[in-house]
């Protein structure tokens, strides 16, 4: 037997569709939104089953919805720099990506027929695990496919289906689960599983369908491997050529994981790239465990509404692929326009303090500031993302083969993702907390203060040091390109 699918000198149909690369951005992105759907989808569904399939107490069912949202970010925490030094060695990202899928259908299926804890404690594991190996492996896959031209654009989609499933989930949870009961919630969870794996199945990597569109592309004649963080001929050479022409005796030797970690977190870029991310997932996660709870406590929401007040957040994510755009073409504004968003979302979490009582005046600003919010988080989330694969690149080009055989690209996107983790982990318990001891205006301070002082380190730091004149490395980069 061959030693993977596409080895075999038989011609895949539609290759050139399957190959492509927005079919590859498209089926990345509608993964990664997938699996943080589904997990934003099982929230406003979790108190009532605790109670009603489980058989907790009142008293108990708050603190296990809590325990419950916290497994999965430990798992996604735990999981995500695992799997980017595994996918980082593998012949091929496909593969960890059909093993997330297979993790992340048994979740589900654990939660449906979860009649006891223990399975909806193993289900909400497999989840974090499986959004872990998606959003790893993805993002490399898709940096593969694209190279540096376009990134900006292709990672403003991913960033926007993460952020519309990171909402959407609880808003389209709580509106089908009050309209057609529990079991039409996983019903919409497994159709959309039946369709990620179609998407799945269909991709063919770059890098495996050359063998195929060489001859395709030989006019064109390059193809930007990420991998080596350098542009290569339409074939990548192996290690051993690749040495040779740049006059070594033999490749150096590769080093290991806690190596390339420790090389990783030496790049500030890296490490405003991933607090950037972390602070947004802070806020998002605080709102998924306040926001309904707020409204219902309020307004008198029930569960529909509960879901439908995360729209307002969700909306101005469809501005993710322009901001990508605008990253593309103007890359040194990635630094101002980050610490704009960030400064600029200060103002408008302390004025959720304004919402008070139960009138239309205040549901309007209640939405309206959400929206702001919603456009600041949406504004910064592509640059953050994008800024992982450029402080690799850097220390690649500073130091050529410095991450060895494979590179170290999703082990970056792997840290980046136990950012996002670290505060869908700590989010919920934050906020939570000072809004039962302090109150819903004090939380809002809390988060505004988080937000303004990480503007500071990302203006300094992202694109690189602010007071570095040229990015020699880029220059280099870009003179390279023909």
């Amino acid at each position: 037997m061959s030693k993977n699918w596409w080895s075999n000198d038989r011609r895949p149909k539609f290759v050139e569709l399957r190959s492509s690369r927005w079919f590859i951005m498209f089926a990345v992105s509608f993964a990664a939104g997938t699996d943080v759907f589904l997990y934003g989808l099982i929230v406003p569904v979790t108190p009532t089953a605790l109670k009603d399939r489980v058989g907790l107490s009142e008293d108990s069912i708050q603190g296990w919805t809590s325990i419950l949202l916290a497994l999965y970010a430990a798992a996604l925490l735990a999981t995500a720099p695992v799997v980017g030094y595994i996918a980082d060695r593998a012949e091929s990202r496909r593969w960890p990506l059909l093993i997330g899928l297979v993790a992340l259908g048994a979740a589900t299926a654990l939660l449906c027929v979860g009649t006891h804890m223990a399975l909806w404690v193993v289900g909400r594991i497999f989840q974090g695990a499986a959004a872990a190996i998606v959003w790893t492996a993805g993002l490399a896959l898709m940096v593969d496919t694209v190279g540096q031209d376009g990134l900006g654009q292709a990672i403003g989609y991913v960033s926007m289906a993460i952020s519309v499933g990171t909402l959407g989930g609880p808003l389209l949870g709580g509106v089908v689960y009050q309209s057609g009961g529990y079991y039409a919630v996983f019903g919409l969870a497994f159709a959309l599983i039946g369709l990620d794996i179609v998407f799945r199945l269909l991709l063919i990597e770059k890098r495996h369908a050359m063998k195929w569109l060489v001859p395709e592309l030989r006019p064109s004649s390059e193809y930007k491997s990420v991998e080596s963080g350098s542009i290569a001929t339409a074939v990548p050479p192996t290690p051993s050529t690749a040495s040779d022409s740049q006059g070594l005796s033999k490749p150096p030797p590769s080093p290991g994981g806690l190596t390339r970690l420790v090389t990783l977190l030496g790049s500030p870029r890296l490490v405003v790239s991933l607090w950037g991310y972390f602070v947004i997932s802070l806020v998002l996660g605080s709102f998924d465990s306040v926001l309904p709870l707020f409204v219902k406590e309020t307004f008198g929401w029930q569960q529909s509404g509960q879901g439908l007040i995360f729209i307002p957040l969700l909306v101005p994510h469809i501005t993710d692929p322009l901001t990508g755009w605008m990253l593309d073409n103007f890359p040194k504004s990635c630094r101002y326009i980050t610490s704009t968003a960030f400064i600029c979302v200060v103002p408008v979490l302390v004025l959720l303090r304004m919402v008070t009582d139960n009138s239309m005046q205040q549901k309007v600003l209640l939405c309206a500031l959400l929206s702001l919010a919603g456009l600041c988080l949406a504004v910064a989330m592509p640059s953050l993302i994008a800024e992982t694969f450029h402080a690799v690149k850097e220390k690649e080009d500073e130091t050529p083969g410095i991450f060895g055989r494979g590179g170290a690209m999703a082990l970056a996107f792997g840290l980046v993702n136990m950012g996002f983790a670290a505060g869908t982990l700590i989010g919920p318990f934050f906020a939570g907390f000072i809004r039962q001891s302090a109150g819903w205006g004090t939380m809002g301070w809390a988060l505004a203060l988080i937000a303004g002082i990480s503007s500071v380190p990302i203006l300094l730091f992202l694109g690189g040091w602010i007071l570095r004149p040229v990015e020699l490395s880029e220059t280099a980069t870009d003179n390279a390109v023909p």
